[in-house]
């Protein structure tokens, strides 16, 4: 397992995306899902570091590891933010046209096609979001 604990900062996504790249190229990832997945970690990233900490600044810890059985990856995302369950959010009617959608909603939307599986909990004062995505 590999752990980054980086300010949630946008200047610090390419370090976060890298890792996951280097992971997943490691395990010889199809080149489409690493595309996917490394979308899915920039919406969930970014979203960390413009709502967690409001006006201030704080990290987030990104836990990488690459599974034999099934064959995949897995990411968790830890912030001492603000509490924020985004799976609460309701999936935005992607049937409407952009002007008719209601603003927010659709990153989050988004990681939840790519991945298989997505679970968030409120833990000792943080927020823990986990993802697996099979290969």
């Amino acid at each position: 397992m590999r752990e980054l604990d980086i300010a949630a900062i946008d200047d610090n996504l390419n370090t976060v995306l890298d890792l996951v790249s280097e992971e997943m190229e490691k395990m010889d990832c199809p080149p489409k899902i690493i595309i996917k997945m490394t979308v899915a970690v920039e919406e969930i990233f970014v979203n960390i570091s413009h709502y967690a900490y409001g006006e201030g600044t704080g990290n987030a810890k990104i836990l990488v590891e690459t599974k034999e059985d099934p064959r995949g990856i897995s990411i968790t995302f830890i912030d001492s933010g603000v509490p924020y369950d985004p799976l609460k959010k309701e999936d935005p009617d992607i049937n409407l046209s952009a002007e008719e959608r209601q603003i927010g909603g659709l990153g989050i939307y988004m990681v939840k096609q790519t991945v298989d599986e997505i679970d968030y909990r409120y833990e000792d004062g943080k927020n823990i979001l986990h993802v697996f995505k099979s290969f």
